[in-house]
């Protein structure tokens, strides 16, 4: 007898139905086809034990089981559920009259429990979409799924629990949340703030520039002047996670594993701080079986990279076209895959080996050359797709105890997305644009219009500083932000010369 249920597959973070056919008929052996890897074939020895100890058996005759399409790789254990009911209808062990009507997807354990599975929300979305009821999905990944709409959502914890469903035999409760609900509560909710910086105004404002409007930065300045602490409350100070921002981001932790049985949504900016010793396939996303990778993981957030200059150049150069695309493609000989890489770059340096170039207090002991070569290890490429280069110096005693406090992240949060809604505004007819720094360059001739005065400051700036057209564009973007935040409608020569005066590698003094 041919039965059919459904199942689902994700590629990239995007999911596709999948049609599993089973036939039992005449004969003694097991077969499953379309294109299943290893863990796709066990299935059916973890079939057999679930079925044994739930009180069914598996038949003693030959069993197909197709994936369609066929021509599509599946990969993992979530069709093992999928698998066993259909076993069970197709043996008639049960009357199953609902399940062209729902989606099924969990990995079985010896005993008959149900395993979560990765890429819930991502298989729930597209089951919405390709029109079933419900799904039936494990119980950790219940409230994962539960922000779909219109979708029957069914967490399980044992297969007896699919089977009495399918034979409409026992009603599940349904899992609920309200997604919008949860991100206003998770609004403010940070064990850091800037308030814990003592000092380092310039920095705040350089960072706050870049929360405005999206800029990577580079800081570099001597150990211990409060770079990493100040590049760890960048995102106590970007707007909240919109509903929409905060599905696409789940989705991408969802596919990568990352979520637990406690944590449905990703409800804050994430913040992404890899060692500088990864290597550029777990930056970029990739492997055997892709999956996507740091820079992916940091979308709609803050990637932070820590000594840059002690990454391999090799990982520093495969950012340099996501960060022009805000996406990255792993291809493959059959398939090719996309994950958005959407964030904003934090990157921390030393301006030399020892550390203490341009220390207000303490000599520089490197070798003649050794700073310039030290420099070099980050190329000029990557550099130029940086908008923001800051440096960072110690602040004093007095300055470090003052009993003033400093300015908390919330108020300077505030002034942020005061200056994200004027983007809105400005790209709200342009698709994938969402703040100053995702400005194409015909976008930027456009926007960023200077008068007179700006442009011959500007012009002064590209002869003097040597600067690439990209470096121009950058520029002129950031203007743009800082002009924002000022609630300014024009670009002044105030927010040129700031703009400028931002890049701190392209002024040649700085190596003196």
């Amino acid at each position: 007898m041919l039965i059919k249920t459904y199942g689902s597959a994700v590629y990239g973070i995007e999911a596709t139905t999948i049609t599993i056919e089973v036939n039992i008929s005449g004969g003694t052996k097991y077969y499953i086809v379309g294109l299943p890897d290893n863990a796709v074939k066990e299935s059916l020895q973890r079939i057999e034990s679930a079925l044994s100890t739930s009180g069914f058996r598996m038949p003693r005759q030959k069993i197909v089981v197709n994936l369609a399409p066929a021509d599509i790789r599946k990969e993992g254990s979530a069709y093992d559920l999928a698998i066993a009911i259909g076993i069970l209808a197709s043996s008639r062990q049960i009357e199953a009259p609902i399940l062209d009507e729902v989606l099924i997807l969990g990995e079985l354990s010896l005993d008959g429990g149900i395993l979560p599975v990765k890429g819930a929300l991502s298989i729930a979305m597209q089951a919405a979409r390709d029109g079933f009821k419900g799904i039936i999905l494990p119980l950790a990944n219940a409230r994962e799924a539960a922000a779909v709409e219109n979708l029957q959502v069914c967490g399980i914890q044992h297969i007896k629990e699919a089977i009495d469903f399918v034979q409409k035999k026992k009603q599940l409760n349904k899992a609920k949340m309200n997604l919008q609900e949860e991100l206003l509560d998770n609004i403010g909710d940070n064990d850091t703030d800037f308030a814990d910086v003592q000092g380092q105004e310039h920095i705040k404002r350089a960072l706050e520039i870049a929360a405005a409007g999206g800029h990577n930065v580079l800081l570099i300045g001597a150990p211990g002047s409060g770079k990493t602490m100040l590049a760890k409350r960048l995102p106590t100070i970007l707007p909240p996670l919109t509903l929409d921002e905060s599905l696409e981001t789940t989705k991408i932790h969802s596919v990568a594993g990352l979520l637990g049985a406690t944590q449905s949504r990703v409800m804050n900016r994430p913040f992404r701080a890899p060692h500088h010793t990864i290597s550029d396939v777990a930056l970029v996303g990739g492997g055997t079986n892709p999956k996507p990778g740091e820079i992916s993981l940091a979308h709609n957030g803050v990637l932070f990279l820590d000594e840059l200059p002690e990454f391999k150049r090799s990982v520093l150069e495969v950012m340099r076209q996501p960060l022009e695309s805000r996406q990255i493609t792993i291809s493959r000989a059959r398939f090719s895959v996309d994950y958005p890489a959407s964030f904003i770059l934090v990157a921390a340096m030393n301006p030399c080996p020892c550390g203490f170039h341009n220390h207000p207090q303490k000599d520089c002991v490197c070798n003649p050359g050794a700073v310039q070569k030290y420099l070099s290890k980050v190329s000029g490429p990557l550099l130029d797709r940086i908008d923001l280069h800051i440096e960072v110096t110690p602040i004093g005693f007095n300055e470090l105890t003052s009993p003033r406090p400093a300015e908390k992240s919330e108020v300077v949060r505030s002034r942020v997305i005061a200056a994200r809604e004027m983007q809105a505004q400005r790209f709200s007819s342009h698709n994938n644009i969402h703040c100053n720094a995702q400005m194409s360059p015909k976008q930027v001739r456009e926007i960023c219009r200077i008068d007179e005065s700006g442009r011959a400051l500007l012009k002064i700036a590209m002869e003097r500083l040597g600067l690439s057209a990209r470096a121009y564009d950058r520029i002129l973007r950031v203007s743009r932000t800082i002009a924002d935040t000022e609630r300014c409608a024009d670009i002044k020569t105030e927010h040129l010369a700031e703009a400028i005066h931002l890049r701190s590698l392209d002024r040649e003094s700085w190596l003196e």
